[in-house]
This record gives C-alpha cells, structure tokens and sequence, in this order.
C-alpha cells in the first residue's frame, strides 16, 4: 500500500514539473512576440471595459489612442462651458467715480490752513454688468454707478476700456442703464423669460469678484435655482425693495453685483444682486439672489424712454406708511400698512370706495410693508389690470378691486385732492 502512495505521489509531481515547463515556454513566446511588436511597431496601454464591464488592460495602437483622447476632450464639452462662452465677452467690469457732496460741517478755514483737505472728495465703486444691445447698452445694479456719477469706465475682457454715459436708474428696483462711448458693435447677452424659469436647472453666474482681476474677464460660478418669487420685506430706512427674486446656490460675491445670470442656454434670467448671509458672516452661505429678467426689461423699457421709472396709470389716491405717531395721533389700528391720505374724485381708488383715513393692508396678495414697498407693489400693474386691495376702516376689513387706467385730470375745486 505504501508503495503505491509513493508511486501516485511522484506521478502528479512529475505531472507538475511538466505544466511548469509548459508554461514558461508560453511565456517566452509571448515575450518574443511582444519584443517584436515592441521593435517594429510602437503601441500604447490603457484599460477597456469587456463585454461583462470588467476593466482590462490592453494595448491599444496610436489611432486608437487618439480617438480616446478626443473622447474625453469633447466629454468636457457641455451645456455650462458653452454657457460660460456664450456670455462671456459681454460681460463687462465697472468702475464708478461719484462726487461727495456732504461736507464736514466741523470744517472750517482755520483746520484747512493747517491741516489741509484730508477728506476724500470722489467715492469709487466697482462692480459688473452685461451689454444687451449691439450698440453698447449695459445694464447694471445702481448701487454700483450711483446716483450722479462723474465718471464711469467700463473695461471688456479683451482688455479693452471705454468711458460711459449713465442713461437712467430706478433706485427702488436697484437697476441702471448705461452706455459705452463708442461706434463699435459689440457681443451682447438676450434676456430670456424668467417666469420659465425651473427650480433646480442650472444657473451661472458671472462677474469680477470683489473686482480683483484687472484683464476684465469674468469668473464663473455654478449652481441651481434654489426658488424663485422670494420678496425681502421692506426696510422703511433702505429706499430698495426686491419683490420675485430668483434664489440661486451659485456664489456671488461683492464685485459681482450687476453681472449675470445665466441658464444652460447662456440666456439671461436675472441680474447678481446680493447675498443673504443670516447675520452668521460677511461672507457667502449659500444664499444668492437675483432680480429677474422680466423686472430687469420692464424697468430700463421705461429708462430708455424717459430716463425715469413712472407708474403708466394713475391710482387716484396719495398715502403714507403707518408709524406710531400715526397710530398714536389718529388713534389708529396698530398694524403695518398705508395711511390713505387724499384721494383724486375722478381716479381709480374713488371708484373702488376707497377713502382717506383708510388703512391699505394688502394689493393683490402681498401684505404691505411700507410706502416703498407699496411702489414697488404698483409696478407689476398696468393699465386695463384689476387689483386687489384689502383695507381697514373703523376696525373692520374690506376688499374692493381697483381698475387701473390713465390718469384723469381733477377739476376738482379742492387742491388737496389731486
């Protein structure tokens, strides 16, 4: 029996030595043909995928290597790089030089002599914007060119710099229109409806951040829309309200203020306004908004017709916001809204039974903050529109519908009312 266990056992370790042998000689051929590939003809390695998914290491000839190579260069291709493209060489940085007006009343000759003229007497602002038409209309945030601008300067991100002309602003809506001195044509961006616009489809921002690059190209930020038609509530002591603005992830800094901001379209659906940082920072969290294209078109509409911004119908009625001396004074219900102070016999507001002494809460469906805020209200409105407006009178609430149209001149004999 041990006998032949030992006989088995030299059988399979022959068979072994064989196998060994076997597969060296193997590995030597394919090393030989390997050398002679490696000789005549140069090759390149990269992992496929099989049939099954599995990656595998393979040699691939020079075409084919470059075919990959073009694959993945036009995979880096997509609908953002040719947003960015797109838009890119109309968007433009702004620098804004305002006179300072305001003196120091403690000044007199006697500090001049001595100390001279220390205090600034320009203030300078940077920020961004984007040409709309051919012939260099550029539209902007007025708190980046001001109210009465000495000089404006726009630089493209070619490099090039021209001077500007300020066309008109609508404080309260934060939206200025200028153009560039110049006979040239340039690149320019198309508004697109912001209404259409998709909560989490991609939105890119363009600027110059905190206005740190001189050659006037801008820098890209990415994200989505977040939410759209967010209103801020009225600060009675900040002139701007922002009413249906467009949320976005998309980082924008200080500097990026008045540039915009685009779809995958490279089509504009909003202006780079301002961040919300909660009271936690100064810096960037995640909260970014802009004023929508539709707000942008309806206002410089009106600036390059008469450099203003005016309601194109007559409400009929003058007010005021509720304070608390109001309250106090008139005895009045302690609430936010506007105090109807006169009212035109022959306009809308007399139509619809509204009276002074009323307190307007609401138009349409927005409770009302402020007089700002009430103007701000007004302007989604045109002639021929029927508005919603919720008062109080006496302590109890009313609703009455408002047909706006054109003003109507008052031969009323009473000059208050008009």
């Amino acid at each position: 029996m041990k006998k032949i266990l030992r006989h088995i056992a030299l059988f399979t370790f022959a068979l072994f030595l064989a196998s060994c042998q076997s597969s060296g000689e193997s590995d030597d051929v394919t090393n030989s043909e390997a050398s002679q590939l490696t000789d005549s003809e140069p090759f390149s390695a990269a992992y496929v995928e099989n049939s099954e998914g599995e990656a595998s290491r393979s040699l691939i000839s020079p075409p084919e290597a470059e075919e990959t190579d073009d694959r993945i260069e036009s995979s880096r291709v997509n609908a953002i790089t040719r947003s960015v493209e797109k838009g890119s060489g109309a968007v433009v940085s702004i620098m804004a030089t305002e006179p300072i007006r305001q003196q120091d009343p403690t000044r007199d000759e006697f500090f001049r002599f001595f100390f001279g003229d220390q205090f600034p007497k320009e203030n300078s602002s940077m920020g961004s914007g984007f040409i709309i038409s051919e012939d260099g209309l550029v539209v902007t945030n007025q708190h980046v060119v001001g109210k009465d601008p000495s000089e404006i300067m726009i630089s493209m991100g070619d490099g090039s710099t021209f001077e500007a002309d300020l066309v008109g602003f609508d404080e309260l809506t934060d939206i200025a229109l200028i153009r560039i001195q110049s006979d040239q044509t340039f690149p320019y961006l198309t508004f697109t409806d912001s209404d259409s616009v998709i909560v989490g489809e991609w939105s890119i921002a363009l600027g110059n951040p905190f206005g740190l690059f001189d050659d006037g190209r801008p820098s890209v930020t990415v994200g989505v829309v977040s939410a759209k038609n967010r209103d801020f509530r009225a600060n009675p002591n900040n002139p701007r309200v922002f009413i249906d603005m467009i949320q976005t992830d998309a980082a924008i800094n200080r500097g990026n203020s008045g540039g915009p901001l685009l779809n995958s379209n490279g089509e504009v659906i909003g202006m780079n306004t301002f961040i919300y940082t909660g009271g936690t920072s100064a810096g960037f969290v995640g909260l970014s908004f802009a004023i929508p294209s539709n707000r942008i078109e309806k206002i410089i509409s009106q600036l390059l017709t008469s450099g203003v911004v005016m309601l194109d119908y007559d409400p009929g009625m003058e007010f005021t916001s509720m304070t608390e001396q109001l309250i106090y004074r008139y005895r009045l219900p302690y609430v936010q809204g506007l105090l109807v102070t006169s009212v035109n016999k022959n306009g809308p507001a007399f139509e619809c039974g509204i009276l002074p002494g009323d307190v307007i809460v609401r138009i349409g469906d927005e409770r009302v903050m402020s007089e700002m805020h009430a103007w701000a209200l007004l302007r989604d409105y045109d002639v021929g529109d029927e508005m919603q407006v919720e008062l109080l009178r006496e302590g109890d609430l009313y609703q009455t519908e408002m047909m706006l149209r054109q003003k109507v001149k008052d031969n009323s004999s009473n000059p208050s009312n008009n």
